[in-house]
């Protein structure tokens, strides 16, 4: 069923509305993510590719690769009831989870010892002296 023409959007709107470049569109049409309509020369939207980059640019943001978030639209597409969309979905989740909580505790080690090596470096560094000054009856202040 085609969609009504009021719902078809611009490639610039688009491009506004979820705050990116109209080449970044092209490029998701490029790797043949979304199929924009055409009117003419011009691209225009529906609101399931525009949904659909919602969900790329979601899945880019949250790390997945572009291979992941192919195919979490292929099986969207092809599984009425979503089931295996979500179960490979939650594995994927997982997966990336793993990896950033072990890239996160290997971050936490760093710092540890980077504040430890960076406390050691200021030990060596020598205080700077205070100067004094001396006064004098007859002269103005010197330092000593």
């Amino acid at each position: 069923m085609k969609e009504p023409m009021q719902d078809l959007t611009g490639i610039n709107e688009v491009a506004r509305m979820l705050d990116i470049t109209p080449r970044t569109l092209r490029f998701y049409e490029d790797k043949g993510l979304i199929t924009p309509c055409r009117v003419g020369a011009i691209r225009v939207y529906t609101r399931r590719e525009i949904a659909r980059m919602r969900l790329i640019l979601r899945g880019k943001r949250l790390g997945f690769t572009l291979r992941d978030i192919v195919e979490f639209l292929d099986l969207y597409d092809t599984d009425p009831q979503h089931v295996e969309q979500m179960r490979a979905l939650a594995q994927r989740c997982r997966q990336r989870i793993d990896r950033l909580a072990a890239q996160q505790e290997a971050i936490s080690e760093t710092l540890v010892e980077l504040e430890k090596i960076e406390r050691e470096a200021l030990a060596r560094v020598p205080k700077p002296r205070r100067s004094r000054v001396v006064l004098s009856s007859d002269a103005a202040p010197r330092e000593a």
